[in-house]
């Protein structure tokens, strides 16, 4: 066995089923573990009290630990995380120099700007005479492992969703195991510490106040959790005041949780649910495929010609629409929830970002990126190629005749409006027949309930027919 080696964790904060950590146990006598709080990353952030940077913080100190434990079980004599605050592509190299190890490994991640930063590290890992591995990790499939005969990347889901699951036999859920050569793991320098949060230069966050438990044993808490509930997915995923979806995005994000356990649940659940979920890890996984051979689509429409479209520039439309003020209910409850909590269910996202885009003929990016800045589970893939299909100019993409009515989404996926009345409380006294189109309220109905359309509860800021009409003769002109 070489002498010793550095795993770079990066979004793969636990210490079991790791591909990275497996590799370098099993081939180096000693291995450090370290995480950089990547100043090209926060130094860039917007906001100071950031729920993902605390979510990171708190799991690392929960990886720390772990490692320790997993060392002292398996006989050494203890381990520990080195945490750097710095610029990952100088601090990897430096540390891989001042610990003297052969190599580098760390699990792929595939967004362009991470792809840019690992050659960095590579190069320099290179100028210094040390090797630098990455693995599979994150995915099932990744890359090139997913073509069509002709060899050729997919662009729509279905025959991508049947091609991987052709080439799925269940081998690929079998687990990097590390506990048994925990012992392994080096000791951390006297006086390494993780730094607090204040030094990181950010706040703490309402992420202890909700239902988001950090670190690989919230993971593992929301897994069992829906592991009892898989079966009921495909019917109750629909409707955001049912507990019916896994809550699982940000410990997928963060990699808290193996996506290879995932996948193994939705394959041996077998169950119509069970079959959706997976569905929808392979999603995911598409989303990766379409960004890693298409890196332009994080700026430009997948399908080019969509470029041409003359969006619309309203400030104050967008600004509605960000605080959740846009007059249809269903619509600023989901926004509302996202500004308070970092969480938004799909099925609102989809809303949400269909109303934008075709109601306020506003352009997705702007969209994208004010979830970018939002999303506890902000994930680059996901949430691309989510507002493109909303938007109708990506792959696979909703048809741009397709357009979400508010005001149905709303009677349909929250009937009763309990999720309605949560998140936008003006409206908690009306009565579910006006609910989900509060402005049809007679006066006398406004005055019984507390709420006047207009002054306590915003009036609709675009009528939705006329909108759908402006949206269709919108692309009509890029079509011609």
């Amino acid at each position: 066995m070489d002498a010793a080696a550095l795993v770079w964790f990066r979004r793969d904060l636990r210490c079991f089923d790791h591909a990275a950590l497996h590799h370098a146990l099993r081939r180096f006598a000693r291995v450090h573990c370290v995480f950089v709080f990547d100043r090209e990353i926060l130094d860039a952030l917007p906001q100071r009290a950031d729920r993902r940077v605390e979510f990171i913080w708190r799991s690392i100190r929960e990886l720390d630990a772990e490692l320790d434990r997993l060392s002292r079980q398996a006989g050494g004599a203890g381990a520990g995380l080195i945490v750097r605050h710095a610029r990952a592509d100088e601090a990897v190299p430096q540390l891989a120099s001042e610990l003297g190890v052969a190599a580098v490994f760390a699990n792929r991640d595939y967004e362009p700007a991470a792809v840019a930063r690992d050659r960095r590290v590579a190069q320099r890992l290179a100028e210094a005479g040390i090797a630098f591995e990455d693995f599979r990790d994150q995915v099932i499939f990744e890359r090139d492992e997913i073509l069509t005969q002709a060899g050729a990347p997919y662009s729509v889901f279905t025959p991508y969703k049947n091609a991987w699951l052709g080439h799925f036999d269940g081998g690929q859920m079998e687990a990097f195991p590390i506990a048994d050569m925990a012992a392994g793991l080096a000791q951390k320098a006297a006086g390494e510490r993780i730094p607090e949060l204040a030094e990181l230069g950010f706040e703490p966050t309402n992420l202890g106040e909700l239902r988001l438990p950090t670190g690989m044993s919230g993971g593992r808490a929301l897994l069992g959790d829906f592991a009892g509930r898989i079966a009921g997915y495909a019917e109750a995923r629909d409707y955001p005041a049912r507990k019916g979806v896994s809550y699982l995005s940000t410990h997928l994000r963060f990699g808290t949780v193996s996506v290879r356990e995932l996948a193994s649940l939705a394959w041996t659940a077998g169950s119509a649910g069970a079959q959706t979920w997976l569905s929808e890890l392979i999603w995911r996984e598409f989303y990766q495929m379409i960004l890693w051979h298409h890196p332009r689509v994080v700026d430009a429409c997948f399908r080019p010609e969509y470029d041409r479209i003359a969006w619309d520039d309203a400030p104050e439309l967008f600004a509605a629409w960000c605080e959740g003020r846009t007059g249809y209910p269903l619509v600023d409850a989901a926004m509302r929830q996202l500004n308070t909590t970092g969480y938004m269910h799909n099925r609102l996202r989809m809303v949400t970002a269909s109303f934008l885009t075709k109601d306020l003929g506003v352009d997705w990016r702007r969209g994208e990126r004010y979830f970018a800045a939002q999303l506890n589970d902000y994930d680059l893939a996901a949430n691309n190629g989510g507002w493109q299909w909303a938007a109708s100019t990506g792959c696979d993409a909703q048809p741009y005749f397709r357009i979400f009515n508010p005001v149905t989404q709303s009677e349909r996926f929250d009937p009763d409006g309990a999720f309605i009345r949560r998140y936008v409380p003006e409206l908690a006294r009306v009565a579910p027949r006006y609910l989900h189109a509060p402005w049809k309220m007679p006066a006398a109905e406004q005055a019984a309930c507390g709420v006047r359309i207009g002054r306590d509860y915003p009036a609709p800021i675009v009528d939705h027919a006329r909108a759908r009409e402006r949206t269709l003769q919108r692309f009509a002109v890029v079509r011609d």
